[in-house]
């Protein structure tokens, strides 16, 4: 691991580092805030998955998480949301599809197998590099994330829920089966055969037995993507009848945008914080 750049921050500190995945076959960055608290012994962890588009970079310049994050002392890794690199496959005019839009998967498909494994890159290869460099109490993980980044942070809790003790999305694409700028890129990351896609769609997960005890989900009524992306009644009608305790916020003019996360940041970081206790 190398160190990009750190800086002070709410007496905690705020780091940027690189490494060379091998799941991914490329090198990667990741941002990560350290409470004070760490001077005292381990510290939960809260896993951030970004968007379409975005990099490590964004929550961190834009997200406001560092001070409640300092006041209750969790770690925040925030990873970057897909490989990168020349030799990485991509399609540079399409936002929706190859670098930046890694969908939080493993690709089955070529060109994208060779390097779209962010599922097992999040789950397995970066958690065992935070565990080694950093003061974290890998027994006490969180997990949450924006739009593409929510749709990950509900799937990928949903298939481990032994491993996370709490989850939240802001704005997240529930349905990636039915979304009109996800299922292109489940097409061609996994191949045309639907039941492929299953493992990688919250509601479907729900439909097929996979649990959460506790789930915060905030929307913004004003979203831009609301009715054909993100939909989150479908998520709401999915968990009906389920043991899952779904609390969904609709929450009246906010859009898509980080004026949105930032707003309600505060909310979720206590929400993971309570239950990482």
């Amino acid at each position: 691991m190398k160190t990009i750049s750190t800086a002070r921050a709410f007496a905690g500190t705020q780091g940027v580092y690189s490494h060379h995945s091998d799941v991914l076959d490329c090198d990667m960055n990741f941002a990560v805030f350290v409470p004070p608290q760490a001077k005292d012994g381990p510290c939960p962890v809260l896993w951030y998955l970004s968007g379409l588009t975005c990099t490590h970079a964004n929550v961190m310049d834009k997200g406001e998480y560092r001070r409640i994050a300092a006041e209750r002392g969790v770690i925040l890794v925030c990873p970057d949301t897909s490989p990168r690199g020349e030799a990485v496959a991509d399609e540079p005019d399409n936002w929706q599809m190859g670098k930046g839009a890694g969908f939080y998967l493993d690709a089955t498909e070529e060109p994208w197998s060779a390097h779209f494994k962010m599922e097992s890159y999040i789950t397995h290869e970066l958690p065992a590099l935070i565990a080694a460099e950093f003061p974290a109490d890998m027994g006490r993980q969180g997990i949450f994330g924006h739009s593409m980044g929510g749709h990950g942070a509900l799937t990928i809790a949903l298939k481990n829920p032994e491993r996370f003790r709490s989850l939240s999305a802001f704005a997240p694409i529930v349905s990636p089966s039915t979304s009109d700028w996800s299922v292109p890129a489940l097409t061609k990351y996994l191949g045309a055969d639907q039941a492929a896609w299953r493992a990688y769609d919250a509601c479907l997960l729900v439909e097929d037995g996979k649990r959460f005890p506790e789930i915060l989900i905030d929307q913004g009524t004003a979203d831009s993507f609301l009715q054909t992306g993100l939909k989150p009644w479908l998520f709401e009608e999915a968990v009906k009848g389920t043991e899952i305790a779904l609390t969904l916020r609709m929450q009246e003019g906010y859009d898509h945008s980080y004026y949105f996360i930032s707003t309600f940041m505060a909310d979720h970081i206590h929400w993971h914080a309570d239950r990482l206790a």
